[in-house]
Order: C-alpha cells, then sequence, then structure tokens
C-alpha cells in the first residue's frame, strides 16, 4: 500500500500541518520545524511536543518528516556562513529528535567562497562533516539528502555527491536519501518512460543503493530535462507528465517508502467547486495506482 503525503504549514501550531494532512485524507506530512526563513525558531516545549504526537496518533498520521531551513548551507567554504549552518542544522536534528521524527531531509549545498582546485570534492567533506558533527549531538534521528536539481553551484544533483557524502561520513547507518522526481529530472536523469525511469533507477541502485531511499518528494517540472533548473509544477502539468508518477507508484519496490507532495500551493475549479490542489494531486496519485 502506498503511503502519500503532503508539505504542510505549521502556521498556528506544529500540530496544524498534522491536522491539514488528516483532514485531506492523507497517510503522511512533511513539514518544518519553524519559520524556514529564520535561522532560530522557539524552542520546543515539552507540551507542544506532546500535542504534536498526540495529533499524529489520533489522526493516524504515520511517517512524519521535517524539512529543514533553506538558509542552510553546510557546504560553504565561507567560515561565518559555514558555522551558522552547522548550528542551525544541529538545532534541526535536536528540534526532530524532540518531537519524534526519524528523519530531517535537507539540501547538501553549495560550495559558496570555495577557492580550491575542486570545490566540489572539497564541499562534499564540508557537508559530511558537518552532518556528522549534528548527528553526534541526537541518538535517534537520522538524515536524508534530497537530490537536487543542480541550479547555480548546488551540490547533490549527481548520485555521485550522494554516493561520496555517505562514504565520507562515519554514521553512514543514519544517513538516507530523498528523491525528488522534479529534481532529478531537471538534473538530466529521465524518468518519462518505463525505458528510461528503469535505467534511472538501476543506476541509482549501482551508485547509490536502492537499499538508502527512504523518502520520495512528488513533483513535476515546470523546466525540460537537464535544465537544471529547480521549479515544481503540479503532476500532470508539467515536462513530467503523469506516466513517471504511474510508473513509481506501481512500482513494488517503493510501496512501503512515503511519498511527498511539495506541489504549489492553493485551488482550482473544477465543474464550478473550489478544490484545493493538494487534494487534486493525491487523486491523481490514487488514480494511477492500477492496484
Amino acid at each position: 500500500m502506498n503511503l502519500f503525503g503532503a508539505h504542510f504549514s505549521i502556521s498556528g501550531g506544529l500540530e496544524q500541518a498534522v491536522l491539514a494532512a488528516a483532514e485531506l485524507g492523507f497517510d503522511c506530512v512533511q513539514l518544518f520545524s519553524k519559520n524556514s526563513n529564520q535561522w532560530k525558531g522557539k524552542p520546543i516545549t515539552p507540551e507542544a511536543a506532546v500535542l504534536f504526537q498526540t495529533t499524529l496518533r489520533e489522526t493516524k498520521i504515520t511517517h512524519p518528516l521535517i524539512h529543514d531551513s533553506y538558509l542552510i548551507n553546510l557546504g560553504s567554504a565561507k567560515p561565518d556562513l559555514y558555522e551558522k549552518s552547522l548550528a542551525a542544522f544541529s538545532g534541526e536534528l535536536l528540534r526532530a529528535e524532540q518531537l519524534g521524527v526519524p528523519y530531517v531531509v535537507m539540501h547538501p549545498g553549495t560550495p559558496t567562497g570555495d577557492t580550491t582546485d575542486d570545490p566540489v570534492k572539497s564541499g562534499l567533506r564540508r557537508i559530511a562533516s558537518a552532518i556528522d558533527q549534528s548527528l553526534e549531538s541526537v541518538s535517534q534521528t537520522g538524515v536524508l539528502l534530497e537530490t537536487t536539481a543542480g541550479q547555480g553551484a548546488n551540490l547533490g544533483w549527481k548520485f555521485e555527491h550522494l554516493a561520496k557524502i555517505l562514504e565520507l561520513s562515519k554514521y553512514p547507518g543514519r544517513l538516507g536519501v530523498c528523491v525528488d522526481t522534479c529534481h532529478i529530472h531537471a538534473a538530466g536523469y529521465p524518468i518519462t518512460d518505463q525505458k528510461s525511469y528503469e535505467k534511472t533507477f538501476d543506476l541509482f541502485d549501482r551508485i547509490v543503493g536502492l537499499d538508502r531511499l527512504k523518502a520520495f518528494h512528488l513533483n513535476d517540472s515546470v523546466k525540460e530535462l537537464g535544465s537544471r533548473v529547480d521549479r515544481h509544477a503540479h503532476l500532470g502539468h508539467g515536462t513530467l507528465g503523469l506516466e513517471p508518477f504511474r510508473l513509481l507508484v506501481n512500482d513494488g519496490r517503493f510501496q512501503k517508502i512515503p511519498m511527498y507532495l511539495e506541489t504549489p500551493k492553493g485551488t482550482t475549479e473544477i465543474d464550478g467547486q473550489t478544490v484545493d490542489w493538494d487534494l487534486v494531486n493525491l487523486q491523481t496519485l490514487r488514480k494511477l495506482n492500477e492496484k
């Protein structure tokens, strides 16, 4: 049975994301643990953590996933930004542990300010080191490296980047990968037909390992294959089309791996009715599931 979720707002309290997911009929939920555009957030009180867990149980929403702040850049060679990012990421892991969330998903980073002969190599080393230092501050929470679109000098758009971080880490058993469909498409990995889909995931298995795949972000892409531009679209409304999502939701290897929508928020009109886009995308996924 597939596990479908989406990213929801925590406005009004962390539990509000869980309630929003339940209201639309999702199985799981992704959220920020604080304002994603701020370095620091209010401490999580024991009461807030209990309310979050209670809401999960009462709504039967499973596999909560926290996405870290977009401000964080663990690949930076600028000492001030690196240290600030390290402190913020450690804080993200601590907040996840306080909430009982098993993983924090993160974009690996960008080697800003790197003047070495190989910024990619040194950037990946900084990322692995920062993740290791952050993991030492918690005992249960793990990290999911998200595949990126490769905009600018962003790292993580090649499967080899992810494999190298896993190789460099002292705690590879606490690391996994979150595959974003928009991002791998933009990065140049085709999945729009059966043959290319199988080829891409065979390649992922050889380089990273399917056993590392712990979550999906399901997003269509505004931009074309290999564009290296990260712009999400509603399912079937972008350059990916519906076929990759049909293949994914009917792939027996991924039946128990949670899949989260990160499609644009808002509503649309269908037969004269105003409908939440998250619900439209969820219904699309369920219709694509041949089982």
